[in-house]
C-alpha cells in the first residue's frame, strides 16, 4: 500500500521541480510509511526511500517500515544530515514549509549551505496532503470504524445523562467509552457546551453544571489505526424552550439540503451554499460564522476537501470524506450544530456517522 503512495508522490517530483523531498510532517509520515514512531523524517528520491530516525526506534522501523532504508539519526543535527542527504545526489531538495519552524529552517539552511552548497532547498505546500485527499478502501474501513465507536458513545453516554452533570463530566464519559471500546487517543478534545456556552463553537467543557431544557452541543471523534471521526449533535434533557425548536429546525433543514444536494464535482463553495441558503433565509446569515465542512482523515482536518465560502474552487471527488455540519450561534442563549460525517461515493454522499439526533428521539 504504502509503495503505490511513494510512486504517487515520485510522479509530482517534476511538477514540484524537485528531485526529493524531505518528509516531516507525522501524518504524512505515517502515510508515505506506516511508522508511528514520534521522531524522524523520511527522504524520497526518486529511487529510495529513507527513514531517518534514532536508536528509540530502530526494531519498530525494521516492523512497520521493512521496505525502507533506515538511517541513524546519531549526534547533532549537523552530524547527521549531511550525511541522509549528501550522498543521495540531490540538487533540488524539496521540504514541508508549514510543518517545520523557522528556526528548524535556518539551522537546516545553514549547514546544507555549509556542507552541500549545490544544494537548493524548495518550500512545497501539502503534496502529500493531497494524495491523502482521496481514500482508499483500508482507509475508509478505519474511518467507518471510527464512526461506529463514536456512534455507540454518543448513545450509551447521552442515554443516562441528567440535569446536574457537569459539562466536564460529559465530556470525559464520552471519552472513557470510546478508549474503552477501541480508541487510540481522541483526535481532538472533546466539546460539551450547555445553555450559554453552546454558542461558543469550540467550547471548553468546564465544571458548569447542564440544566434541563437548554441546548448541549457535543463534538467528539474517535481514532481507529490513525483515521478520526467527527461527530456533533445538539440535544436537550427534557422540554426544550420555542427558540431551541425554532433553530434546530433550521440547522436540521439546512444540514438535510447538503446531504441531498451534494454531488461529485460540485465544489465546496456550492456546497457550503446548499445549506448557508437555507440558514440565511431565515435571517440567522450573521450566526452561521464556519464553514460547512472540510476533510476528515488522518487528521480531524484534513487538507481536502473544504467546503466553505472561503474554500478553494477544486471538485468533490468520489472517495473523500468530509463533515457536514452547518449550526447558528446566539450568543447568550446558546447555540446549535448537526454534524455527520460522510463520504462522496458514486457521485453521491454517503453517510458514515448514524447516531441518533434529537428530533429523531
Amino acid at each position: 500500500m504504502t509503495t503505490n503512495r511513494l510512486a504517487k508522490l515520485r510522479k509530482q517530483f517534476d511538477h514540484a521541480e524537485v528531485d526529493a523531498i524531505l518528509i516531516s510532517h507525522p501524518s504524512n509520515r505515517f502515510y508515505l510509511s506506516n511508522f508511528t514512531g514520534s521522531a524522524g523524517y523520511l527522504l524520497i528520491t526518486q529511487k529510495d526511500a529513507l527513514l531517518a530516525t534514532d536508536s528509540r526506534y530502530f526494531e519498530q522501523v525494521k516492523q512497520q517500515s521493512p521496505h525502507f532504508i533506515l538511517f541513524e539519526m546519531k549526534g547533532r543535527t549537523e552530524e547527521w544530515l549531511p550525511q541522509l542527504i549528501g550522498p543521495q545526489g540531490i540538487h533540488r531538495l524539496g521540504f514541508e514549509s508549514p510543518n517545520i519552524t523557522y528556526s528548524f529552517y535556518k539551522e537546516m539552511s545553514t549547514i546544507l549551505e555549509k556542507t552541500l552548497p549545490e544544494l537548493k532547498l524548495i518550500p512545497l505546500e501539502n503534496i502529500v496532503e493531497k494524495l491523502r485527499s482521496v481514500k482508499e478502501p483500508g482507509e475508509l474501513a478505519n474511518i467507518q470504524r471510527a464512526a461506529e465507536i463514536g456512534d455507540k458513545a454518543f448513545e450509551a453516554v447521552t442515554k443516562k445523562l441528567k440535569a446536574g452533570t457537569t459539562e466536564l463530566q460529559l465530556a470525559w464519559e464520552l471519552e472513557k467509552y470510546m478508549r474503552e471500546h477501541g480508541s487510540q487517543s481522541m483526535p481532538f478534545e472533546v466539546i460539551v457546551g450547555a445553555g450559554p456556552n453552546s454558542a461558543l463553537p469550540h467550547h471548553g467543557p468546564a465544571e458548569y453544571p447542564i440544566a434541563a431544557g437548554v441546548p448541549i452541543v457535543i463534538d467528539m471523534g474517535a481514532r481507529f489505526n490513525g483515521y478520526s471521526s467527527d461527530l456533533t449533535r445538539t440535544i436537550c434533557i427534557g422540554k426544550p424552550d420555542d427558540t431551541f425548536i425554532k433553530i434546530y429546525d433550521v440547522v436540521r433543514r439546512a444540514q438535510e439540503a447538503a446531504i441531498e444536494g451534494i454531488h461529485a464535482g460540485m465544489n465546496g463553495v456550492q456546497a457550503d451554499g446548499l445549506a448557508r441558503n437555507i440558514i440565511n433565509s431565515t435571517g440567522y446569515a450573521d450566526m452561521f460564522g464556519h464553514g460547512l465542512g472540510h476533510g476528515v482523515g488522518l487528521s480531524v482536518h484534513d487538507f481536502a476537501p473544504r467546503l466553505s465560502y472561503l474554500a478553494p474552487p477544486e471538485p468533490i471527488e468520489d472517495g473523500m470524506v468530509f463533515s457536514i455540519e452547518p449550526g447558528i450561534y446566539l450568543p447568550g442563549w446558546g447555540g446549535v450544530r448537526i454534524e455527520d460525517l460522510a463520504m462522496m461515493e458514486n457521485g453521491k454522499v454517503k453517510l458514515l456517522s448514524h447516531a441518533r439526533k434529537w428530533h429523531e428521539r
